[in-house]
């Protein structure tokens, strides 16, 4: 009986002080305004192109899924595409200082993955600067969809 007595009296105490801690606001963080966050937002180079392959808001939020379905794309069945292929991005967004997308965190990748404390490991097999002599990549031409996606239906 004297336990439950204690536990009673233990909880009614947590009770007690978590209202106080409302009440008067005790661990609440000062309200500051969004315009005086103490982390710099990331400058992003542009890139070589006139526009990118899809837009920069789509980009910024898809751009690993498009990775990744490419990816699959290639490996898995053989098809090899250059609007979303990580060397289109590569051989577009590459520093005109570092000539890499991930060599600094001023570089293309390397800067908004750092601000968003995400570990690019793309660059643990693939090469982070275009190779030399090659032209920046362009999407295919309609002709071009057209000829993959006969390839994919004639694919059993």
């Amino acid at each position: 009986m004297a336990l439950t007595a204690l536990r009673r009296a233990l909880w009614s105490l947590a009770v007690v002080l978590a209202a106080w801690g409302l009440a008067f606001g005790a661990g609440a963080a000062p309200e500051q305004p969004a315009s005086t966050s103490r982390v710099p937002k990331p400058l992003v180079e542009t890139g070589k192109g006139d526009k990118c392959v899809e837009d920069t808001q789509f980009m910024r939020r898809n751009h690993m899924k498009l990775l990744k379905h490419q990816r699959d794309e290639t490996v898995h069945r053989g098809i090899r595409t250059a609007q979303h292929s990580l060397k289109g991005c590569i051989d577009c967004h590459a520093s005109r200082k570092t000539g890499s997308v991930a060599a600094s965190n001023e570089n293309f990748c390397q800067t908004c993955h750092s601000y968003a404390a995400v570990t690019i490991d793309c660059f643990e097999c693939h090469a982070s600067k275009p190779a030399p002599g090659t032209q920046q990549s362009r999407a295919p031409s309609r002709a071009t969809t057209r000829e993959i996606v006969a390839v994919i239906q004639a694919t059993p």
